[in-house]
């Protein structure tokens, strides 16, 4: 585990993301924190791994979950680059994240202030402390930036 100041932590997952879009993955990237300790930090590696759920969400949580020897994470915060999906937002809540911060918005794929707004469903059976938009501009302009290039 590495300990990084708390301002660093959207850092290290936009450096994440930026390292999947070299990748040719979608720009996200993802820290899971405890204690003030990056246990987990990946990028999206969905294409790389031929797996839907290789989102970067998905791959710092089972990280955590094994270095930890944890089913649940109740003093862990997320850090992600754009809003989760309802997968991920899921696995989130299973997970029993602590906290969730998260940089762009995406009105087309999210679920936590987005789209089916998982966290208030009444199947939902925990909510993390949502934080949205830290780091939302630089989030953005990478995934701008990363579609742009292909279209």
């Amino acid at each position: 585990m590495q300990p990084v100041d708390r301002p660093d932590f959207m850092a290290r997952a936009l450096a994440e993301a930026e390292a999947a879009a070299g990748r040719g993955e979608v720009p996200v990237g993802a820290v899971l924190v405890v204690g003030g300790e990056i246990v987990a930090s990946a990028g999206n590696r969905t294409r790389e791994l031929n797996d839907v759920t290789a989102h970067a969400e998905m791959l710092v949580i089972r990280e955590a979950a094994g270095r930890l020897n944890a089913e649940r994470l109740a003093a862990a915060d997320l850090y992600v680059t754009l809003e989760p999906c309802t997968m991920c937002a899921a696995a989130i809540s299973f997970a029993r994240l602590r906290r969730l911060y998260f940089g762009a918005s995406d009105p087309k794929g999210g679920a936590v202030i987005s789209g089916v707004r998982f966290y208030t469903s009444p199947a939902c059976h925990h909510v993390p402390e949502v934080y949205p938009h830290i780091g939302e501009v630089a989030a953005s302009e990478l995934l701008r930036d990363f579609f742009r290039a292909r279209r």
